[in-house]
């Protein structure tokens, strides 16, 4: 008889692995019990650490210094913050598959640049001086690296005829693509840990004996694994929306892992076949995610931890705002106004035991920030409302 998972059992075992129940103890295991931090958004891999932390602090020591943390391109063509010993395995389940589109299309619209040329040669050949002049100079931004490789500033033209037309330099395009092939990597920013603009550097030069190369086929298996054991019992089609594989790669890692049949509230699930039986449940506890938050945005199915909040929680391509969690589900939202203060807003009855919780890490949170001022990248109705 297929075994019987419901939506309580889940949440039970969100909170315990996903450290909403009890705190990490550094920012490398809070990475590690989530597969990888999103960094689409710079601030979120900084807050989905230091909510999860007793004592919060950001990642960047993890990320500069000790190194053990890695951002680079991964699933969904998204920018993520992986523990660096699961680096080779992201790369070779989704990073070189991107890579290999990007490169395409950038020879297409290198067709506009007036190349009297092989293109796809020529990009091979800029490709390898911007790594040479990279590996040269040590660590670097794009603007430098372009001084030392000037057919970097080669312009190419999109949208042509169009009110939006651009004229763009190659340059970022063409360091994306060493970066999707593994070659660099993104190192630390210009600035506070806020920024984008990020230094680059070899791989070799960054990691001790640069990315491994690993299988595509065993990667994805191991991909698949990490995060059943994180995100399952879950779908298939989670599996696939998460990753961003095809439907074929999705069959053939999990033919790999040969995962468990559950019955998810009379959805088909799957979960690792050495999967730990029901999780005990936990004492209900509250937490502030920040946007983007690696918990809310690790399924597509969401019912059984958002309810019926969605419209107020996400903007319209899909991307969730700051989110208010008590005993492992979603029931409002928060912001930070410009003078600092932390606000947020329930979307459900909750109990005053809930109430005085969440109003407890709202003030952690604040008294944390300080004067930082996070604003998302992508913007919400509720967050949006809270500050206005």
């Amino acid at each position: 008889m297929t075994p019987r998972i419901d939506a309580a059992e889940r949440r039970a075992r969100l909170m315990a692995r996903h450290h909403l129940a009890t705190p990490a103890a550094s920012p490398e295991q809070v990475a590690e019990s989530l597969v990888a931090l999103h960094a689409t958004d710079p601030a979120t891999v900084h807050l989905s650490a230091a909510v999860r932390l007793a004592e919060p602090e950001t990642v960047e020591r993890a990320l500069y210094e000790d190194r053990v943390l890695l951002r680079m391109l991964g699933m969904r063509r998204t920018v993520f913050v992986v523990p660096a010993t699961l680096a080779p395995v992201v790369q070779a389940a989704c990073a070189g598959d991107i890579a290999q589109r990007e490169r395409k299309r950038l020879v297409q619209h290198l067709g506009t640049a007036g190349l009297d040329t092989d293109l796809s040669g020529w990009l091979a050949e800029v490709e390898e001086g911007a790594y040479a002049a990279l590996r040269a100079l040590g660590t670097a931004h794009a603007e430098e690296i372009a001084a030392a490789e000037p057919r970097l500033r080669t312009q190419i033209v999109m949208a042509e005829g169009k009110p939006y037309e651009a004229r763009p330099f190659i340059t970022n395009r063409v360091l994306f693509l060493l970066a999707a092939s593994g070659r660099i990597v993104r190192g630390r920013p210009r600035g506070s840990w806020l920024s984008t603009q990020y230094a680059w550097a070899t791989a070799e030069h960054w990691i001790d004996g640069g990315l491994p190369v690993l299988a595509p086929d065993t990667a994805r298996a191991e991909l698949a694994r990490r995060w059943l054991r994180v995100f399952g019992p879950a779908t298939v089609e989670d599996l696939k929306w998460w990753t961003g594989w095809t439907a074929g790669q999705v069959r053939k890692a999990l033919t790999a892992v040969g995962p468990a049949e559950v019955d998810l509230d009379g959805t088909p699930g799957i979960a690792l076949p050495d999967d730990p039986g029901p999780v005990p449940a936990s004492e209900p506890s509250a937490a502030l995610l920040p946007a983007l938050d690696p918990t809310p945005m690790g399924w597509l199915h969401r019912d059984w931890y958002l309810g019926d909040h969605q419209g107020a929680l996400f903007d319209r391509t899909g991307n969730i705002g700051p989110t208010v969690w008590w005993d492992g589900r979603i029931v409002g939202g928060w912001a930070q106004r410009s003078d600092g203060e932390i606000v947020h807003r329930l979307l459900e009855d909750v109990g005053r035991a809930a109430e005085t919780a969440i109003a407890a890490e709202s003030a952690r949170l604040q008294d944390w920030l300080g004067t930082r001022r996070v604003t998302p990248k992508f913007r919400t109705p509720l967050e949006k409302g809270l500050v206005s």
